[in-house]
């Protein structure tokens, strides 16, 4: 059996989101800083993931919301895998479900109302989380990758924004988050 190099796994693992940029981002050592924020878009996408299964499981939502919490719990998936690929690639461990208790406030599942607010929530938070690692990162080849899943999170953004009775859209240049300021709101879901 074949070996895998670092770039091989980033390639397999990078999924449909990274794809040939994974054997891009492997051609050099990822610097810690770049890892950091790696690290922490695993663990937004670990909570994402979470909190849209848990909403599809309490069946509170109308059937067409329901189907945008399916599509967007299978978004996530994909982009864990991407982000979680990053780190294999650079021979680190990245964290699973297994790693993190994710809590919700009270009465966040019980109503698709709640549950639109507080996916919301989430999103501009893992969106911010996003930009902001663009922004910051000096690992170029991982980027447009990274670029195209905070294009997806914008979409689901955009629609429970309506579906919590905002507007699609309003904002020109929604707000980065640094690292801490992504971290700090990240723990407000962990126990």
């Amino acid at each position: 059996m074949e070996a895998l190099n670092r770039a091989k796994l980033l390639a397999l693992a990078g999924g449909a989101v990274l794809g040939p940029l994974a054997a891009n981002a492997a051609a050099d050592p990822i610097p810690a800083s770049d890892l950091a924020y790696v690290r922490l878009l695993v663990g937004a996408e670990l909570l994402a993931s979470d909190f849209y299964s848990q909403a599809v499981a309490a069946s509170n939502a109308s059937p067409s919301m329901t189907r945008y919490l399916k599509r967007a719990y299978f978004n996530e998936q994909e982009h864990y895998q991407s982000v979680a690929g990053i780190l294999s690639g650079a021979g680190a461990v990245p964290a699973t479900s297994a790693d993190i208790d994710f809590t919700y406030p009270r009465n966040t599942f019980a109503s698709p109302k709640a549950i639109a607010a507080q996916a919301l929530q989430l999103e501009n938070i893992v969106l911010g989380a996003y930009l902001g690692a663009i922004g910051s990162m000096t690992t170029n080849g991982i980027k447009t990758g990274l670029a195209q899943i905070a294009a997806c999170e914008a979409q689901h953004q955009s629609y429970f924004s309506t579906a919590a009775g905002g507007k699609a859209f309003s904002l020109s240049f929604p707000p980065a988050l640094t690292v801490d300021q992504a971290s700090n709101a990240l723990d407000a879901f962990t126990s």
